[in-house]
């Protein structure tokens, strides 16, 4: 095959590396959309954190989160067989979530949403896990104990935010 590529024209060979650029950047541009309309539109919601790593030295400054609820949903995740899919988490009246079940079909309460998960080996991810910060604000964010999600009616959400344990944003909003 690539003695067939490289017998190609040069016209050709450029007509194909615009292509495959422009198909590029139509699916990275999808995805900001897509993640743009969750945070403008979707419902907010706060997951409890979990003792996490320190910010990474070599990656700038950020912090590794983990999410508490990750335990429950990865023991219901291996009792069903199951890498992927979404979870029932019930919203308190501060905007906590908690974990409720994994997700079968089943009719939601007006306090409960979907949250999407992905279960690769032990570890199970809901949102980001890492959240980026500018230079020399460690401090701002080093009393984290919340992370805010915007979440669509499909379980996909965003990280947007910290909070302390009081529940007031540390630092700037993202968007």
């Amino acid at each position: 095959m690539l003695n067939t590529i490289i017998g190609l024209s040069d016209k050709t060979r450029l007509t194909i590396m615009a292509v495959v650029t422009l198909l590029i950047l139509l699916i990275v541009n999808s995805q900001i959309i897509i993640k743009e309309s969750i945070v403008n539109n979707g419902d907010t919601l706060l997951l409890r954190l979990a003792p996490r790593d320190p910010r990474s030295l070599l990656q700038g400054d950020y912090m590794a989160l983990r999410y508490a609820m990750t335990g429950e949903v990865a023991q219901a995740a291996k009792s069903a067989k199951i890498d992927d899919g979404n979870i029932i988490v019930n919203l308190d009246p501060t905007g906590e979530a908690s974990f409720v079940s994994l997700y079968e079909g089943q009719q939601l309460t007006e306090t409960q949403h979907l949250l999407r998960f992905r279960k690769r080996g032990e570890s199970v991810r809901l949102a980001s896990d890492a959240y980026f910060f500018q230079e020399g604000e460690w401090e701002t964010y080093s009393n984290a104990h919340f992370g805010e999600l915007s979440v669509n009616d499909d379980g996909f959400a965003v990280l947007t935010g910290l909070y302390d344990q009081d529940k007031n944003r540390l630092g700037d909003k993202l968007h």
